[in-house]
């Protein structure tokens, strides 16, 4: 992974809000979650939520899948496996850990 993606990702997990979208998608599973229940479940007005899905869209942390007239987010986990390889590529100096 590059540092570029790595710098975007860290920079929109740095963020409460995003933070719990994050969350609460990884719970949810490869199936995801609506717009709607998202905001019903952690109560975030719909007009914050939009801006924070772009953001983690944008970092390509969660994906928008169209099912029928629905949008469907879902957490991107090659994303965060790349991320945390990233962060642990020279862990312990190269000693098992």
């Amino acid at each position: 992974m590059d540092t570029k993606p790595v710098i975007a990702a860290l920079a929109a997990l740095a963020q409460e809000s995003r933070l719990a979208v994050y969350r609460l998608l990884v719970q949810a599973g490869p199936g995801g979650m609506t717009p709607g229940k998202i905001a019903a479940e952690l109560g975030i007005p719909s007009s914050s939520l939009s801006f924070h899905l772009k953001e983690l869209v944008h970092a390509q942390l969660i994906t928008a899948t169209q099912d029928g007239r629905f949008l469907l987010y879902a957490a991107n986990f090659a994303t965060v496996n790349g991320l945390i390889g990233f962060l642990t590529e020279n862990c312990c100096a190269g000693q098992p850990c």
